[in-house]
């Protein structure tokens, strides 16, 4: 992935319980560059207590490889090979259906094992 020069450029993934993006969210991903992370989920049409974390690590206008480890009890946020967030499972990940990967970023590879 490659963060594209706009202002405040974010980049997000939701890890959807259902094949309609206005489902609940398992695990939720933002990153605002330069600024933070913040980790959620959304139940019942409501967002949970958010996990803000200001390691940041991404850079504008470089490319990236991002990966998501599904564990027994959390999901791992791999970025370029280095563990950098873990997030408590708040919703059974065997309910996601749909991964949604959207805003200010230009995908070049997708890879699901």
């Amino acid at each position: 992935m490659l963060a594209l020069g706009r202002k405040d450029p974010q980049l997000q993934v939701d890890f959807h319980t259902d094949r309609d993006p206005t489902s609940d969210i398992a695990f939720h991903v933002r990153v605002y560059f330069g600024h933070s992370v913040v980790l959620n989920s959304l139940q019942d049409g409501g967002w949970r207590t958010e996990v803000t974390s200001h390691k940041m690590p991404f850079q504008e206008n470089q490319p990236f490889k991002l990966r998501f480890l599904v564990l027994n009890n959390e999901y791992q946020v791999i970025l370029n090979d280095e563990h950098l967030y873990s997030f408590i499972h708040r919703v059974p990940p065997s309910s996601v259906k749909m991964v949604e990967v959207w805003r200010d970023v230009l995908l070049y590879s997708m890879e699901v094992s």
